[in-house]
């Protein structure tokens, strides 16, 4: 009986591997017509970082804030400036007074153009502005055939507001701030593709594993059946066992098909966010581990407050508290303005009469406006602005200690990571073997079905644990990346092009 039944067993597991190798060549056939697309994790990211919306939008608020940062830097620079009436030409009636005060409508039709440049340099340290023009005027009367020109070969000023609030210098200060904060979220905006697209990746990669999984269970848990239907046959099992195993087969059958529908949305997912086109079969590699390597928290926190946009933007968020307590203390109602100009004007019936020796003109004004009387308002603003500042201070104070306890919490989870990863690694392997061990022991008669099952959830158990401590892992690698902004297995500073 042993005997007959050994040789059923082997006529089985011959069957069942002419039905591997029709699958095998199944699959070959259609791969012929599907390409097939293997990628690794690294792959993957590279991807998303070149090809995702998600990057390009990073790439897009790059460009903005660059452009940004040139209108900036234009408002310390000179300007010059052409403007003009060319031509200024009129016709019509304009009312006359008459010496013994009455009005008559004569008719006028004349040309009265010009032209104008224009130079202007403001000055940081004090809020003022340097002015310089020249200015050439035409008129033209048609009607009496006269020409006058009338001009100002060139002339200096200068405008100094008293005592106000001065927007140059605090831009100065501000600015440069924001303009490299905007440089480092574009860098933590790559990261963050980094996270979201790892996040994707084994999405796809436990459902690939599940239909994996799923298909291997069908197949096995079909073997035993057709072995145990040969038991049954003989004697040597009872109708209750084939029961179970024809339920362990539909189950199974059923995990298959929600399996391929899972490997289906979780590739489009991946498609979608990473800009993958074509038709391609999407294969993902299971990624190993990085390198062994220990990460100290006070490293990570030194990288963090030096290249982070966080650490730059505590520094301009106290700026700007301070920015507006200068503000609200200049704009108290005080408005006084200093203007002095000199130059040269001339006139004459010729062009060059303009420019032949010049008549001087100087200007020297005080404005002024003061209120008498605001019920304290200026002395509100002020007091509220310095509260503000105040408040910010604590606001900046408590996110820095937010800052570091998130960067502490994930060294330490990173750290525990790496040794999850072994544990799981090895569970993964012995799980593998227990399973096959418990197939050959049942197929020999020396196990029950419900150790069989058990052996059979182990084992998918173990896997999908694995492959969920890589998925812990690589989060929270990358997450240590985008904090930090420091690449720990090259050791170097993250930058991008």
């Amino acid at each position: 009986m042993k005997i007959r039944l050994i040789i059923l067993f082997l006529t089985v597991i011959a069957s069942t591997g002419q039905v591997v190798r029709a699958g095998t060549l199944n699959t070959v056939c259609s791969a012929a017509v599907i390409d097939t697309l293997r990628l690794t994790l690294q792959e993957v990211v590279e991807k998303a970082k070149a090809n995702s919306i998600a990057a390009k939008q990073a790439i897009t608020v790059r460009e903005t804030k660059y452009w940004e940062w040139r209108t900036f830097k234009s408002n310390y620079q000179p300007q010059l400036a052409l403007s003009g009436i060319l031509p200024g030409y009129n016709k019509t009636y304009a009312q006359v007074l008459q010496p013994n005060g009455s009005i008559l409508f004569q008719p006028i039709r004349n040309d009265n153009s010009s032209l104008t440049l224009d130079f202007k340099q403001s000055i940081a340290a004090t809020g003022g502005t340097v002015y310089g023009t020249t200015e050439l005027q035409r008129f033209s009367d048609f009607d009496r055939n006269t020409v006058l020109y009338n001009g100002t070969p060139y002339g200096i000023g200068y405008t100094q507001p008293l005592l106000q609030f001065n927007s140059l210098k605090w831009d100065k200060k501000i600015e440069p701030l924001k303009f490299n904060e905007s440089k480092q979220t574009y860098i933590e905006s790559q990261e963050k593709i980094s996270i979201m697209v790892t996040g994707y990746f084994f999405d796809l990669l436990l459902a690939q594993v599940n239909l994996h999984l799923a298909e291997s269970n069908f197949a096995n848990t079909d073997k035993i059946l057709n072995i145990a239907n040969t038991k049954f046959e003989l004697g040597k099992v009872s109708k209750n066992e084939i029961l179970q195993l024809q339920l362990e087969r539909l189950n199974a059958q059923k995990a298959v098909g929600t399996a391929k529908r899972d490997v289906e949305i979780a590739g489009l997912t991946l498609r979608s966010y990473t800009g993958i086109e074509g038709d391609d079969r999407i294969v993902l590699t299971t990624p190993a581990a990085v390198g062994q390597f220990s990460v100290s928290a006070d490293k990570v926190l030194a990288e963090a407050f030096e290249n982070r946009s966080d650490a730059i933007a505590f520094v301009r968020r106290i700026s700007e508290a301070k920015r507006d307590v200068a503000k609200a203390k200049g704009e108290n109602g005080l408005v006084a303005t200093l203007r002095a100009n000199l130059g040269f004007s001339n006139a004459g019936n010729r062009i060059f009469d303009v420019y032949k020796s010049p008549k001087s003109q100087q200007s020297v004004e005080i404005q002024l406006s003061i209120p008498v009387l605001d019920w304290g308002r200026s002395k509100s603003r002020a007091k509220t602005a310095e509260a503000n500042q105040q408040f910010t201070v604590y606001e900046v104070e408590q996110d820095k200690q937010t800052f570091k306890q998130q960067i502490v919490t994930q060294v330490t989870l990173f750290n525990m990571m790496q040794e999850q990863m072994e544990l799981t690694e090895q569970a993964d392997r012995i799980a593998a073997e227990k399973y096959q061990i418990a197939s050959e022991r049942y197929v020999l008669g020396n196990l029950s079905i419900t150790d069989l099952s058990i052996a059979f959830q182990e084992n998918d158990r173990a896997k999908r644990d694995f492959i969920a401590a890589l998925r812990d892992f690589w989060g929270a690698y990358y997450q240590l990346r985008y904090l930090s902004l420091y690449d720990f297995e090259r050791n170097e500073k993250i930058t991008y092009k």
